[in-house]
């Protein structure tokens, strides 16, 4: 497939060898692009952006009001999938109206991230299937935004995820706003270990609650015969300090050493295909449609 890639600053594309019409036809490797959708550097928090106060708001929210039990309820009641019964398409549909305010580097609709990170891998790794299907449904946790499935705020379901129940890691974006949060100071929750034990597992560890959690759990409890290297990508593909900054290793076990190096794979393609990219919905549709029926029931509990 051909992934268009639409240029915003016409002097840029005719240094890099763009065409006349300001576009850039990939196909070869996936290539890094320089910037994101605003011209600034991908997961740059301090940069002037339109949309940098936002994002700020958003972890401040999120870092006072994540905590151990809210994380532990917030399981217990969308655990049930009891929501709605509906196909993994229609749940893509669903997210045409979903924008992510964490996300300093796109404000396009996500079912057009999802296309564009799937087609990303595709292209460079044609022959795991599996991870093509990751990638596509990876974010379809973002409907808890939506008003069928509770309506939650943002800061309860996007963002950058963490271990709840141990000391929050400084590698963390906005470390700082966590001191507002009751963990910070509960001396069961704020040393290295916590409630954990060295190398527990990560399948052991409450992490912030989001669209990672809920999605990795509705594929777990639908059955899906997705690898449990897909499932480790859908739970943590938002544990930035953990995949970036190497934090927390001490809580993995071996089956989380080696499904890391899949989700490093997988975050180059999750990150830096945020662009303005338009994938053609018709035209990929059906390769989509028969990974689903392969690795997913037809119908699944939400």
């Amino acid at each position: 497939m051909t992934v268009t890639l639409l240029v915003e600053n016409p002097e840029f594309a005719e240094e890099k060898g763009f065409n006349e019409e300001s576009e850039l036809v990939l196909d070869g490797g996936f290539l890094v692009p320089y910037a994101n959708s605003f011209g600034h550097g991908f997961r740059d928090y301090d940069a002037e952006s339109e949309r940098q106060e936002g994002v700020e708001s958003f972890y401040k929210l999120n870092h006072i009001n994540q905590t151990f039990d809210f994380v532990k309820n917030m399981r217990k009641e969308y655990g049930q999938l009891n929501r709605v019964e509906m196909s993994i398409w229609e749940c893509c549909e669903l997210l045409n109206d979903v924008v992510d305010e964490s996300d300093p580097d796109l404000d396009e609709p996500q079912i057009q991230h999802l296309l564009q990170t799937a087609e990303a891998i595709r292209k460079d790794y044609p022959n795991e299937d599996w991870l093509h299907l990751t990638a596509l449904i990876h974010d379809l946790g973002k409907v808890l935004l939506l008003p069928s499935f509770g309506g939650l705020p943002q800061w309860a379901v996007v963002g950058d995820t963490y271990p709840l129940g141990c000391a929050f890691d400084k590698s963390i974006v906005h470390h700082k706003y966590f001191v507002e949060n009751p963990d910070y100071y509960n001396p069961a929750y704020n040393t290295k270990y916590g409630v954990y034990s060295p190398n527990c597992g990560l399948d052991n560890v409450m992490m912030s609650w989001g669209h990672d959690d809920y999605m990795y759990l509705v594929a777990k409890e639908n059955k899906t015969t997705l690898p449990s290297a897909a499932l480790f990508v859908i739970r943590y593909h938002s544990f930035y300090s953990l995949h970036r900054s190497d934090a927390y290793k001490h809580l993995m076990n071996e089956e989380d050493v080696e499904n890391l190096k899949w989700l490093r794979i997988f975050n180059k393609y999750d990150l830096y295909s945020k662009s303005k990219v338009r994938v053609n919905v018709e035209k990929v549709k059906p390769y989509y449609l028969s990974l689903i029926e392969k690795y997913f029931p037809a119908k699944l509990q939400w």
